[in-house]
């Protein structure tokens, strides 16, 4: 079959500046080739790579787009003349995966195929105006019942396929004799609790911590995602009294070098705060995948991930006492080494119900359905 992915305004694709939903798509659009599907897939113009280009047997096609903004009106403004200038290299195609916000209202379904709109955020009222979409994917149950109260008419046309993750799993470092490190890899921001990280790990005694260095790493500057320069000074002043045992690293966006993090970490932390910005937690998922014991927030999205005291490590972020909420499950997870070893090989076993290969089946089965379905 012909599959267009049609990726947003703000990001490129390869995802050399980050990004889950285009990580994911990168790899599934790849999947999708290597199973003997036409694959086209459009994104952000970038320096790096020319307009148009095959990478493997994907067609890739690029086109101007813009720096991501704050401002959410200039947002869609923006990404409303991106896909107004996508309209003109749109090849017909029999399915159209897109989670921009114009396109399946711009654009006709019969020209560039059916319309599989991935829901990779939760929805704000939009969906009810998306009468050509064929279909709602989500990548968790909490983002299905979002939408189901959205579009309550089109349960039917709701389907829950994760993300998946790039690489193969083949960890083969042993738990025990990794080093005694707390890894955190994202968006350097306040919604993602990266302060009440650092304040939680000052909290531990010194003697309960020592021998322990806790690392953050991720994209700080504002086009990026991050929290800006403002931010990251804070960090910087809460851990300036620590020396070496809290870290603050440039990102990097090399699958290769975060797996090697990964692999080298005993736990990884996640201590997101925000309520309507998680849909997944692919970050979550990779550390998994690589044998790292997560710890996360109480958000609903992790849930199909980490099953508390069996696979993981959950706070409650909504606490009164936030700092004191994650500095004792912090202590709690770094003190549970037998456990963690048990954790760490059931966080493996998880993952592996991500497997891109996997996934991409799964995906392929549901545009063959769609396309057997005849239009309403």
């Amino acid at each position: 079959m012909k599959i267009t992915i049609l990726q947003g305004a703000f990001l490129p694709v390869p995802a050399i500046q980050g990004g889950a939903i285009e990580k994911a798509w990168e790899a599934l659009g790849q999947a999708f080739a290597v199973a003997g599907h036409n694959v086209t897939h459009i994104s952000k113009r970038h320096s790096e790579f020319p307009d148009s280009e095959y990478i493997g047997a994907v067609h890739h096609l690029r086109v101007r787009g813009f720096k991501s903004v704050q401002n959410p009106y200039l947002l869609k403004l923006k990404e409303f003349l991106y896909v107004l200038k996508v309209r003109s290299i749109l090849p017909p195609a029999d399915i159209l995966v897109t989670h921009t916000f114009w396109a399946p209202l711009l654009l006709p379904q019969k020209k560039y195929g059916k319309i599989f709109v991935h829901v990779g955020r939760y929805p704000k009222g939009q969906l009810k105006f998306y009468t050509k979409a064929s279909r709602f994917q989500v990548p968790t149950s909490a983002i299905a019942r979002a939408v189901e109260n959205e579009v309550p008419n089109r349960s039917d046309d709701i389907c829950i396929l994760p993300y998946p993750f790039s690489w193969k799993i083949d960890c083969n470092s042993e738990y025990s004799k990794r080093p005694k490190t707390i890894l955190y890899l994202g968006r350097i921001h306040a919604e993602k609790g990266i302060l009440a990280l650092v304040n939680a790990f000052k909290n531990i005694p010194l003697a309960d911590r020592k021998g322990w260095k806790l690392l953050i790493r991720g994209p700080w500057r504002a086009e990026q995602g991050g929290g800006g320069e403002n931010y990251l000074s804070k960090i910087n002043n809460a851990i300036q009294d620590c020396g070496s045992q809290i870290e603050i690293q440039e990102p990097t966006f090399s699958s290769v070098e975060l797996k090697n993090e990964l692999e080298k970490a005993r736990l990884f932390v996640y201590p997101s705060l925000a309520e309507k910005g998680e849909t997944f937690g692919l970050a979550v998922l990779e550390a998994m995948s690589c044998g790292c014991v997560p710890l996360v927030s109480s958000l609903e999205c992790f849930q199909d991930l980490i099953v508390e005291n069996e696979n993981g490590y959950i706070f409650d972020h909504r606490s009164k006492d936030l700092v004191r909420s994650l500095s004792l499950t912090l202590l709690k997870s770094m003190q549970g080494t037998n456990q963690n070893m048990v954790f760490s090989s059931r966080c493996l076993k998880k993952a592996k119900e991500f497997e891109l290969d996997r996934l991409a089946l799964q995906y392929i089965g549901d545009f063959t359905n769609l396309l057997s379905k005849k239009d309403s």
